[in-house]
């Protein structure tokens, strides 16, 4: 039992070292890409709380505005316009 204990520790252990060493390697794309997916997602919110621009927050313009960043939230409120 000790055995596939220490089995564990050593794989989680690899698993956090190669996890670490991505965050070190890409850190600086995977913070523009979190900061696009937070301005995006704080626009759809700021938009929503203007009068007479009304779009819907489900999974669908989460995503759109969460991976189209501001110009994705824009897209939705056109949309939502001429709709």
């Amino acid at each position: 039992m000790l055995l596939g204990e220490i089995v564990v520790l050593l794989v989680l252990l690899l698993l956090c070292i190669l996890a670490f060493k991505l965050i070190i390697e890409y850190g600086g794309t995977i913070l523009k890409i979190a900061m696009h997916l937070a301005f995006g997602w704080i626009t759809l919110l700021i938009v929503n709380v203007i009068p007479g621009i009304e779009v819907p927050i489900n999974l669908i313009t989460m995503a759109v505005s969460g991976f189209g960043g501001v110009l994705g939230t824009f897209i939705l409120v056109l949309l939502s316009i001429i709709l």
